[in-house]
């Protein structure tokens, strides 16, 4: 079995220099990792394409749903703009309709205009009524990969519904598992679903250093951020996922 790649999610530059010392494969920058991801800022793109792995960037305009208007579309199509003026990669994206459904049209908008840029579809995919006909989607739109949980709260509690999704790939399309994906739990998934990379932001908790801006509402308590130490220990899990 090939060694799984591993992709690690950052939301700031401590966390990304974190990552490529450890050992990532690739890159998913975003901002407001604790939303579940938003478009990372222009300056942010800019520092991570001098990273010496590929780098994909977020593109979502805003926190909530995936069903976005016209005026969103605009949005997404400028921060596409911007990925490829940085120099990245690639674009994360994805578009939903109101009964969850993959909005084919929308996506269709930004896979076009994302053309020469490596696509990957985030977790909009995780909302469909339809996994075997979401892929069907995804691969038709030429997209490399679908990131997914299997629609469950985390990758280890959604390994049934990936197996499926696996099975319903045929191959075209690769399926990388996120959500809650540990050095831990790794292993048990890839026992039974045999995917080619996985997605894990390899954080720690940290309190916050001033409680006063906390006292404000203008930070968190606690926050998290990439460890270089638990990048390296995944790709070590990875290597020997049976051990």
């Amino acid at each position: 079995m090939t060694t799984p790649l591993l992709e690690v999610c950052v939301a700031d530059a401590e966390s990304l220099a974190a990552a490529i010392a450890g050992g990532a494969d690739r890159i998913e920058l975003c901002s407001a990792l604790e939303l579940g991801g938003l478009t990372p800022a222009p300056g942010l793109m800019r520092l991570a394409a001098k990273a010496p792995i590929p780098v994909y960037a977020m593109v979502r305009p805003r926190s909530g749903d995936f069903v976005f208007s016209s005026g969103e579309l605009a949005i997404m199509r400028a921060d596409i703009d911007a990925i490829r003026s940085a120099g990245l990669a690639g674009a994360v994206i994805g578009a939903s309709r109101r009964d969850g459904t993959l909005d084919e049209d929308m996506l269709r908008h930004l896979s076009g205009h994302a053309q020469g840029l490596g696509l990957t579809l985030h977790r909009a995919f995780d909302l469909v009524p339809d996994f075997a006909a979401a892929v069907e989607t995804a691969v038709g739109l030429g997209i490399e990969r679908i990131l997914t949980s299997g629609g469950a709260r985390s990758a280890p509690e959604g390994i049934p519904a990936l197996r499926y999704i696996h099975g319903a790939a045929r191959g075209r399309i690769s399926v990388m598992p996120g959500g809650g994906l540990t050095v831990q739990n790794a292993g048990e998934l890839l026992k039974v679903v045999p995917v080619t990379e996985v997605h894990s932001s390899c954080s720690l908790p940290r309190v916050t250093p001033d409680q006063r801006a906390v006292k404000l509402h203008l930070a968190e308590r606690s926050h998290r951020r990439t460890s270089a130490e638990t990048v390296a220990a995944f790709k070590t899990a990875l290597k020997h996922p049976f051990s």
